[in-house]
């Protein structure tokens, strides 16, 4: 454990003891835990960021297509030769 120093306003240190007396832990323990949760709901998609992303794919999906499936399909058996063939052989 690493022992660190912060400022903390009263009413931050007010709920770390409520809570840590009401849990029966110390308080190190509680601040150690809400980290936790914190950074695990921080590595979530926001709801701003999800609308993005589904604006973006709406948009994408009215965009018509810039070749034919035929095409599409042909470029993708290449890739899938390749690949089971050891792909690029060659130096870039």
């Amino acid at each position: 454990m690493v022992k660190v120093t912060f400022t903390l306003d009263d009413a931050t240190v007010k709920e770390i003891r409520r809570t840590a007396e009401r849990l029966g832990r110390p308080q190190s323990q509680v601040v150690r835990e809400a980290v936790a949760e914190y950074a695990a709901r921080a590595d979530q998609v926001t709801e701003r960021e999800r609308l993005h992303a589904v604006t973006i794919l709406e948009n994408l999906k009215k965009t018509p297509l810039s070749r034919a499936g035929s095409a599409v399909d042909t470029e993708l058996r290449a890739v899938r030769t390749a690949r089971r063939t050891g792909g690029r052989r060659t130096a870039r």
